[in-house]
């Protein structure tokens, strides 16, 4: 008899879209493996959906805010079934770009310098001299991301403009020049390094998750030694914020310096076709049917001390 696994999609936040199709990539991919599919598109009656059709297993595919900060986390926590990704904690920290720094850095993970501010002062003056990145503190998939460029004499208005959906808090960080490079984390293994090239201005959403929006080199043409560095300081991250299951950190390697900075974690990577984490686990030689069904086999239960170690995938 096959178990029954509930796939979360969809949700509240700006990345909504992307999540559908995460959430359905990995859904067929269940089925494929013989899996009984329940696809929820994740609302505000979320506790109620997962009461009526109980399934076995969570499979949490939510992006962005709500569905990745550790709000639906807490839900499943309450509803007792085994979920996939990181549990309340880790993802609320993680989707907090500061306080995660804070936690980062202690443990020796090198990060850019930044400063909180309120969106509203942010948008008086600037903060930091250009360049630099001014980020909302609390959404993913470089939503809202503005890149303050060298000479602008005012910041972008926008920040404190009355249509700004993205939160009141602002992440001021210094710009990084240099080369987009990004690691997955599964489990205690980190599974290589990509570069990214956009075809944007940045990486920005579009760049993320537009068909065509950047290209990824796997291995990235870099030394052995930012390599190693790259590998070791994501895998530092995944287990400084007790990560669990799939993580992806990015990083930018200013080669002029020879430095790499780590921007952000992302808790729940994209699953879609254009994403890097599967394609990382493709190149690690791990299938993507197989990444999901892992992920499925190895959810965190919820309030139950085992005493075990994250696998390191299979």
């Amino acid at each position: 008899m096959s178990r029954h696994i509930a796939v979360l999609l969809g949700g509240l936040s700006p990345e909504r879209d992307v999540s559908l199709n995460s959430g359905k990539a990995c859904a067929d991919a269940l089925r494929r493996k013989g899996w009984q599919v329940s696809e929820i598109d994740a609302g505000r009656d979320l506790a109620a959906k997962l009461t009526q059709i109980n399934p076995d297993v969570v499979f949490n595919a939510l992006h962005g805010a709500w569905g990745e900060d550790g709000t639906v986390q807490g839900i499943l926590e309450t509803f007792g079934k085994p979920y996939t990704h990181s549990g309340v904690a880790a993802s609320a920290l993680a989707m907090d770009k500061h306080r995660a720094k804070a936690v980062l850095e202690a443990a020796g993970v090198k990060c850019p310098k930044s400063v909180l501010i309120s969106r509203f002062e942010a948008a008086k003056k600037h903060i930091l001299p250009p360049p630099y990145v001014a980020k909302p503190n609390a959404q993913g998939s470089s939503v809202g991301v503005v890149i303050v460029g060298k000479g602008e004499e005012q910041p972008p208005a926008v920040l404190g403009g009355d249509d700004w959906p993205y939160g009141e808090e602002i992440l001021i960080e210094e710009y990084i020049p240099g080369r987009e490079l990004t690691v997955a984390v599964l489990g205690t293994r980190a599974l290589g390094v990509t570069e990214i090239s956009p075809r944007t201005a940045f990486y920005d959403y579009e760049a993320k998750y537009a068909q065509g929006g950047s290209a990824h080199q796997i291995p990235a043409d870099i030394s052995k030694t930012i390599e190693k560095m790259a590998l070791e300081q994501a895998l530092l991250a995944h287990n400084a914020l007790d990560c669990r299951g799939l993580t992806r950190s990015d990083f930018r390697y200013d080669e002029k310096n020879n430095s790499l900075r780590l921007l952000e974690i992302n808790t729940q990577p994209g699953m879609t076709a254009t994403s890097l984490a599967p394609e990382q686990a493709s190149y690690a030689g791990i299938i993507f049917d197989d990444l999901v069904e892992w992920m499925a086999e190895n959810a965190h239960v919820p309030c139950k001390a085992t005493g075990k170690t994250q696998g390191e995938g299979p």
